[in-house]
């Protein structure tokens, strides 16, 4: 068994408030729990404005599925056109 965690610092240039953050935020961690079926959670920079820190964790047999499915993610985060991804890091244990 294997566990695949990739943490993910955006950017979200047009959020002029935490709910308009929050908002942004809430929607794509929808859209990446609902496509991947994976776990997402904002871990960190709850109080910033324009910048969020998310968590995605998922479990398989499969390292090499694991890797693919973090890629697939950090693609779909990459084509969001109202969010930056600023840096990530991908760990399987």
């Amino acid at each position: 068994m294997f566990i695949g965690v990739c943490t993910i610092e955006i950017h979200v240039p047009e959020s002029g408030s935490l709910k308009t953050k929050r908002h942004s935020i809430r929607s794509l961690k929808d859209r990446i729990r609902n496509k991947f079926n994976v776990s997402v959670a904002e871990v960190d920079d709850n109080d910033l404005w324009q910048k969020a820190s998310l968590a995605v964790a998922a479990v398989s047999n499969d390292k090499t599925h694991l890797n693919q499915t973090m890629d697939h993610v950090l693609n779909m985060v990459r084509g969001v056109p109202e969010i930056d991804l600023l840096d990530y890091h991908i760990e399987i244990f």
